[in-house]
């Protein structure tokens, strides 16, 4: 099975960058920790909108991008980033070549 690339979007609200970015941050140590079919997981903050970040990610497979979604600690982390996101995410998926 060919790897799996996710771009996600998030808009984060006004006055939550702070919240998000430890929330996320929390998420990302988790994800490189248990996730050993995910190779890259980061995020970004935008330069032209502070109030937009992008989620790199790249899987084996999408076995292991399912896997993600069904984790524990993706799971957990949905409570703690749901009230600093002023939109819902965009996420655009991607096949390797």
């Amino acid at each position: 099975m060919a790897a799996v690339g996710v771009i996600a979007t998030l808009t984060v609200a006004e006055g939550k960058n702070a919240d998000f970015e430890a929330a996320f941050s929390e998420l990302m140590a988790a994800v490189r920790t248990n996730e050993p079919g995910n190779e890259f997981y980061s995020v970004f903050q935008s330069k032209d909108n502070p109030q937009q970040y992008k989620v790199l990610e790249r899987y084996v497979d999408q076995a292991a991008l399912d896997a993600h979604g069904k984790s524990e600690h993706f799971r957990a982390s949905g409570p703690k980033l749901a009230p600093c996101m002023a939109a819902a995410p965009v996420i655009e998926y991607l096949d390797a070549i």
